[in-house]
């Protein structure tokens, strides 16, 4: 019974050493990466888009693209569940 012990002792410190890189390399939070987009759209959200809020003109407007696939998504899982579990006449 060694072998496979051993096997598992391998497994968790190679687990546990790629853990502790990624934390190493984590990037610390609240600094972006790229401040100079976060700059602009602080800057511009409002005069380009005509929205008060930041966030919104960011997901409906900058990424509407995205956001609409999202929902596409969303609505498409939401009917499979309801087509599942409908009941049969």
């Amino acid at each position: 019974m060694k072998g496979p012990r051993i096997i598992y002792l391998i497994f968790f410190v190679v687990f546990v050493g790629i853990l502790c890189q990624g934390l190493y390399d984590i990037h610390p939070f609240g600094e972006p990466r790229e401040p100079a987009m976060d700059d602009y759209f602080i800057a511009n959200a409002q005069s380009e888009r005509a929205a008060n809020n930041v966030v919104t003109s960011i997901v409906f407007d900058y990424r509407g693209f995205d956001t609409l696939g999202e929902a596409a998504v969303l609505f498409t899982a939401v009917m499979s569940v309801a087509a599942l579990f409908r009941k049969e006449e």
